[in-house]
């Protein structure tokens, strides 16, 4: 919630927003980078031009781990100009973020490396993962064994999580991860495809994704998407199964 907070604050004052090109988004992103750099993450922003603008993707990559394996967890950081997007995706952003500084205070030593990822021009087309992804050589491709997104955790009235499916790559190991921890926690889970946020463009270019949403809430893309629309007990679960689930992946020896 600190964090959800912190992006309301810098929505209210950049004309209630934090959209592709403004001055919201990259107060958010350098919010995000700070954060990380504190804890002890290497961060680069990787510059993308949409709409005769540049964005920003913030890369996060913990030292360690096997190189060969790539571990990545990402969401999208902007809003739509209509609203400050604090649900979509404040709130997956920030359970992202509040994700990836446990693994330098638990001391984890994973086996995979772990790479972190908020995405800039999400709401315009997917456009910040699609230029991190189609700049990939097809070695990085490769070495990537899974793709974690997390689109609006935080909504509220929701009773279960919308677990991505990758069928088509194959993809079983994060997915049943996610369904296992909320399964133990009496949460019901429904089964989604690859589509509509970020994972899809991993999945164009053949990388498997997994990860959850909370479904769409009731102000999506609109002004009112702010605090009040989102529910800090669904956050907190919400963060927490990403955390378990990461854990559990990234310390299970990756198949060769």
């Amino acid at each position: 919630m600190p964090h959800l907070r912190a992006l309301q604050r810098i929505a209210d004052r950049n004309s209630g927003n934090r959209a592709h090109g403004t001055q919201g988004y990259a107060q958010s992103v350098a919010y995000v980078k700070s954060a990380l750099d504190r804890a002890g993450f290497r961060t680069t922003l990787v510059p993308f031009t949409h709409a005769g603008a540049t964005g920003h993707n913030l890369i996060a990559d913990w030292p360690g781990g096997d190189p060969g394996h790539v571990l990545l967890t990402g969401a999208l950081l902007d809003s739509v100009p209509e609203g400050p997007g604090i649900n979509d995706n404040g709130s997956g952003s920030t359970a992202v973020l509040a994700t990836a500084p446990q693994v330098a205070e638990s001391g984890l030593k994973p086996e995979r490396h772990l790479r972190f990822a908020w995405w800039g021009a999400e709401e315009p087309g997917l456009i910040g993962s699609g230029a991190y992804v189609d700049k990939l050589s097809e070695a990085d491709r490769r070495r990537i064994d899974v793709y974690l997104n997390f689109d609006q955790a935080g909504s509220k009235n929701t009773g279960q999580r919308l677990v991505v499916h990758d069928d088509e790559h194959g993809e079983t190991e994060a997915q049943q991860a996610f369904e296992a921890w909320f399964a133990e926690r009496g949460i019901p889970t429904f089964d989604i495809g690859v589509g509509g946020s970020n994972h899809e463009s991993f999945g164009n270019a053949g990388i498997p994704s997994s990860g959850f949403s909370t479904g769409i809430s009731d102000c999506i893309h609109e002004a009112c998407d702010n605090l009040d629309n989102l529910d800090p007990e669904t956050e907190t679960t919400s963060t927490n199964a990403i955390a378990g689930a990461l854990w559990k992946h990234a310390t299970t020896p990756p198949r060769n």
